[in-house]
């Protein structure tokens, strides 16, 4: 396992930690472990928004679509005639 060393934290930050820390009954430093792993692993996992749209839609149970009928003709613009 490697060590980090993090200087010039301000105080407000650590005081921060330490209060998030004791609301999940955790050291200081595992929580900076579990906010820095969380971290990592969210911001590999970037994706368009297609990929949102769908993961938002099958968390509510999906949707079925019927397939779109790629036979019809584009019509000119009316205004166009």
């Amino acid at each position: 396992m490697a060590t980090i060393t993090i200087r010039n934290l301000d105080d407000s930050i650590k005081a921060r930690l330490r209060k998030r820390a004791a609301s999940h009954d955790r050291s200081m430093e595992e929580e900076a472990r579990v906010i820095l792993r969380n971290a990592v692993e969210d911001a590999g996992e970037e994706c368009g928004l297609g990929t949102l749209i769908h993961e938002r839609f099958m968390a509510a149970g999906g949707v079925e679509l019927p397939p779109a009928n790629r036979n019809q003709h584009v019509r000119k613009p009316d205004n166009l005639e």
